[in-house]
């Protein structure tokens, strides 16, 4: 088993470390992170600059971009071999509903399974890094609990969001959909010290829907949202009206 790990706080993170640690002996770890916190980044990928990779005194490789970067890199730059797992993480507060379009933690696993592999993407349902221990050992149990009985058909992606509890790593399981947030709050705008206008973009929005079997529902009771997630954003639904509305089949 060889697992390549990543993350969106950047390589210096303590969510990382615990994943990190929390992997040992599962097999080879491989990381890849960012240089720094690139947290909002989506599935984005550096184009129009050269990426430079650095090794710090752990071990880990930390990389000049983003979370996608960073898997991309590791899967095709002939630096590791190929890994039979992506897992990402753990962030530093909660990826669930909407925040998945724009999660750098969500995305780096997304590469993973863009490549054919199994990924698993981690968060903490609050900021600051409380009970990160718990959260650890929930997702080693986790993977554990995958590796020891994966899905027949593959590969697949899994948002898992821990409640920051003392006791998570004892809260119930749920497999869940997303939910969906208003939208974000209006932009701030500041004026810089030259007197230019700047914006901040700004918080998001509350959650609208968080009914029975969301990812939101689930962590506000105390549980381990796991929600299977799919790249396939085509809405099969409204295909007859559209063939419709082009008078086609």
């Amino acid at each position: 088993m060889r697992i390549l790990i990543a993350n969106d706080d950047g390589y210096l993170a303590p969510g990382l470390a615990a994943l990190v640690n929390a992997c040992e002996g599962l097999g080879t770890l491989d990381v890849f992170a960012p240089e720094r916190n690139a947290s909002g980044t989506s599935n984005s990928l550096t184009l129009h600059q050269p990426l430079m990779v650095h090794t710090a005194a752990n071990g880990f490789h930390f990389v000049t971009g983003t979370p996608s970067d960073c898997v991309h890199l590791a899967l095709t730059s002939g630096l590791i071999p190929k890994p039979d797992l992506v897992l990402s993480g753990i962030n530093n507060g909660a990826n669930m509903g909407d925040d998945t379009l724009y999660s750098g933690t969500v995305a780096a696993a997304t590469e993973g399974y863009l490549f054919g592999i199994p990924a698993i993407a981690f968060s903490l349902t609050d900021k600051g890094w409380a009970h990160l221990d718990a959260a650890a050992r929930v997702a080693r149990r986790v993977i554990e609990s995958v590796l020891a009985r994966p899905p027949a058909t593959g590969p697949w992606l899994l948002n898992v969001n821990i409640p920051a509890i003392p006791e998570a790593d004892q809260a119930p399981w749920h497999v869940t959909r997303l939910g969906r947030r208003h939208a974000s709050r209006p932009a701030i705008a500041q004026t810089n010290p030259r007197g230019d206008p700047i914006y901040w973009i700004g918080p998001a929005g509350e959650a609208r829907e968080e009914g029975d079997g969301t990812d939101f529902q689930i962590t506000r009771d105390g549980g381990v949202s796991i929600t299977p997630l799919q790249v396939d954003m085509t809405d099969h639904g409204s295909m007859p009206t559209w063939h419709g509305w082009l008078g086609v089949k």
